[in-house]
């Protein structure tokens, strides 16, 4: 169970064709979110029934699939250690918690981050401080505040919302269209579980959020409260020119 067999592994069922597809899909060209990133070719469903038959792999072989320059590596090792997690006792999953944590340099793309991190991070914060989560969100790093906006996933499924909003409300006004996403995501969740949670947030910050964040968020709503919601969200011209013909 070393880094070098699971690598080969992905390695005998990659293909160039899905590689070359997998590179454009992730946005891996200069001044791309995934610059520089290499894939093997391998779609997710086999990276999981690799990671799967080496669940037992040590971490220092994990760390050594995280600091790969082969996408597929990493998840591999991101989704053994998820799946770990879900079989350990309280102490063990501190561990897996913590390791994870030192290691979010290598969580570096949106699936890396969304297939892995409800699942160590959130369920391991359920029941305990989340003050970490915040401090993720001010980050530099774009993975990082991703990780603080989907980890909330799990709490969402366990009906509480009170991270979520408050995270949602600290990166509307983010320049990346990944974290827009991720946010409507986020807030389209808790609207599925609770509406008026959602409608609340929403009659607060619609106006200001970016389009893209706003239209996850309402995907679930009847057509007359999204277009509701919608007009709500007028362009900076539109306002200019409603103030210019007040003041004329």
């Amino acid at each position: 169970m070393s880094a070098e067999f699971i690598i080969s592994e992905l390695q005998s069922i990659g293909t160039p064709e899905k590689a070359a597809h997998l590179q454009r899909f992730f946005k891996t060209g200069p001044g791309q979110y995934g610059e520089g990133d290499v894939f093997i070719g391998v779609v997710v469903p086999h990276t999981r029934s690799i990671a799967k038959s080496n669940g037992q792999t040590p971490l220092v072989e994990i760390r050594k699939l995280l600091a790969s320059k082969y996408h597929e590596a990493r998840l591999c090792g991101l989704i053994i250690l998820a799946e770990r997690f879900k079989k350990a006792s309280g102490m063990e999953r501190g561990e897996i918690y913590n390791f994870y944590l030192q290691h979010t340099s290598c969580v570096n793309n949106w699936d890396l981050v969304d297939l892995t991190c409800p699942t160590v991070v959130g369920e391991y914060l359920a029941d305990k401080n989340r003050d970490v989560l915040h401090r993720l969100a001010e980050s530099d790093n774009l993975w990082e505040q991703r990780i603080s906006i989907v980890s909330t996933l799990a709490f969402i499924r366990k009906g509480d919302f009170s991270d979520t909003l408050d995270l949602s409300g600290k990166l509307l006004n983010h320049p990346h269209d990944l974290i827009h996403k991720a946010v409507g995501w986020m807030l389209r969740e808790t609207g599925k579980r609770d509406r008026n949670v959602l409608t609340g947030f929403l009659e607060k910050h619609a106006a200001n959020m970016p389009r893209t964040a706003l239209r996850y968020a309402i995907e679930h709503y009847p057509e007359p409260e999204r277009q509701y919601f919608l007009r709500k969200k007028q362009s900076p011209n539109r306002s200019a020119i409603k103030s210019s013909l007040r003041n004329t």
